[in-house]
């Protein structure tokens, strides 16, 4: 299904980051193994402080298991990441661990080619942009700080994840974004690759597009009867001023 009308009127643009502004594989391939390798020296040594702390809590509550050591912690930690689960207290201590890695230097984020020309028009242009990913926020402002093309945070306007906001399939999330934003939910527009999440967000009265991209997991699947695009540059969206 290629755009009905490739023009949307909106204040907002609201961004998905794996499989629609930046790559799947690298996600997987790169950072899973980066944040796999430091949860026992995470859990181990910096147990005391507060994120992670709460973090250890939410394993325990999550997995009914109110004594487990931090092995065992680390242990499901590591099964979550097998079974790719969307789970906060592991998208927080991936966060954690992701964020140093970026500042020391030893990891650089991943954008397709034709997200951040037009990432940076749709912000000259007065668009506002935000970030909703099941990465916590403190990997997608990493994410954003530390591009191949430079710090890209200025373009963003606000970043939500599943703690701040909720599920990224449940409808009550993309309302809390839009009442956190200030902005009328139809004058919102979500880019994503997951057909659940854009159901959701139309639900909640946005706008939405279904990136597809060859090679990312829900390319096949598709996305359902949402308008999609292959590329950033097929969507025209301009600033609504009401």
């Amino acid at each position: 299904m290629s755009l009905p009308d490739p023009r949307f009127d909106v204040a907002g643009v609201v961004l998905d980051i794996e499989g629609t502004t930046s790559a799947t594989g690298f996600v997987v391939d790169v950072l899973y193994p980066y944040s796999r390798a430091r949860f026992t020296e995470l859990l181990t040594e910096r147990s005391a402080e507060p994120a992670v702390a709460r973090a250890i809590a939410q394993v325990r509550e999550l997995t009914g298991e109110p004594d487990a050591d931090a092995a065992a912690v680390v242990d499901t930690l590591n099964s979550w990441l097998d079974d790719d689960r969307k789970a906060t207290p592991l998208k927080t201590l991936q966060g954690i661990v992701w964020s140093e890695g970026f500042a020391r230097g030893d990891l650089v984020s991943h954008f397709y080619d034709d997200v951040v020309p037009v990432l940076r028009a749709w912000h000259t242009a007065g668009l506002r942009l935000y970030v909703y990913s099941s990465g916590s926020v403190a990997a997608q402002r990493a994410w954003f700080t530390h591009s191949p093309q430079g710090d890209l945070t200025p373009l963003v306007s606000g970043l939500y994840d599943t703690e701040n906001a909720g599920p990224k399939q449940e409808p009550a999330s993309y309302r809390r974004i839009a009442e956190a934003t200030g902005t009328a939910p139809d004058r919102l527009l979500f880019l994503s690759d997951r057909p659940g999440e854009l159901d959701a967000a139309r639900e909640a009265g946005w706008h939405t597009v279904g990136i597809r991209r060859p090679g990312e997991p829900y390319y096949e699947q598709g996305v359902g009867d949402h308008a999609q695009a292959g590329t950033f540059d097929e969507i025209t969206v301009a600033r609504s001023t009401t």
